[in-house]
């Protein structure tokens, strides 16, 4: 005869077994997700002839950071300024991304909080210029940039962006602000507050996961967008990393440690960014703000 107790300690088992085979495939999807990132790494300090090696070297023999003094100190292949792609791809994304925010935030506000003529037409536009490809635009941005000037400038590079950037931010700082009741701007307006107080002090910081996923997105783009960087930079002056990677390439050979090491110095920043922001990716805006 089965008892209670035989009943409690099978369901018990089940949750113990679900619980580790839910752990057990978290920890092949990460190790699936990280394992390109940690390569680049580990090809970045090991010796070029077991990068290319057939059947792959998972356990190098020499690790050094060669490959890292030589990018920093200007000998690389081809004397690679790698401080100034840097310097530009860091204006031209933080530039981007702040200018992006900040019409994403007027946007999205609007079209959350006001109604207004074609607001659904507006809306449904600006959604379906995200479905036309960067890659697209590169022709005609190029005859277009070429005639006002703005080739090889950070303005050129940094209004592309802005364009790509906008939608995609007004989407989601718009279903944010959605989440936010218009019971706390009011009751704030009542209190004394005039409606731009009540913005910042009420409605903004309720917004700000949204705001810094919105933030976190546009920075990546900009950061690791290449296509319309090759296209639309020439010079020192406005190449961004993603386009310094071309410079370890040659027209017989491909300087492929030196090419991860400067992949590893891309993935720093955006990593450093997220680790930065990431309190303020949680779910539960308002929990508790409002009393049902």
């Amino acid at each position: 005869m089965v008892t209670m107790a035989d009943m409690n300690a099978a369901h018990r088992f089940r949750r113990r077994l679900l619980k580790a085979g839910h752990f057990l495939g978290l920890f092949f999807a990460m190790l699936v997700i990280c394992l390109p990132g940690f390569w680049i790494v580990l090809s970045s300090l090991r010796p070029t002839v077991e990068i290319m090696a057939k059947p792959p070297v998972w356990i190098p023999t020499e690790l050094s950071l060669d490959a890292y003094l030589a990018m920093f100190s200007g000998v690389g292949q081809g004397g690679i300024p790698v401080i100034s792609y840097f310097t530009n791809s860091l204006i031209v994304s933080i530039t981007s991304t702040a200018i992006a925010l900040a019409i994403g935030m007027s946007g999205g506000y609007a079209f959350a909080r006001f109604p207004f003529r074609g607001k659904g037409s507006w809306f449904l536009g600006l959604m379906l210029t995200r479905t036309v490809p960067g890659i697209a635009l590169s022709l005609p941005l190029f005859f277009v940039y070429a005639r006002l000037g703005l080739l090889d400038t950070h303005a050129g590079l940094i209004l592309v962006y802005v364009a790509l950037n906008v939608p995609f931010t007004i989407w989601l700082i718009d279903g944010f602000f959605r989440q936010v009741p218009k019971d706390l701007a009011e009751a704030a307006q009542i209190d004394g507050c005039t409606r731009w107080q009540a913005f910042w002090q009420v409605e903004f910081p309720l917004a700000g996961p949204g705001i810094a996923s919105a933030g976190i997105f546009a920075f990546l783009t900009s950061w690791n967008e290449f296509a319309l960087a090759s296209n639309l930079t020439r010079s020192v002056n406005s190449k961004t990393l993603p386009v310094g990677l071309l410079d370890y390439t040659s027209e017989f050979t491909i300087d492929w440690r030196g090419m991860c090491a400067l992949a590893v110095v891309m993935i720093v920043p955006a990593l450093i960014l997220t680790f930065i922001v990431q309190k303020h990716l949680v779910a539960g805006l308002t929990s508790g703000a409002v009393k049902g």
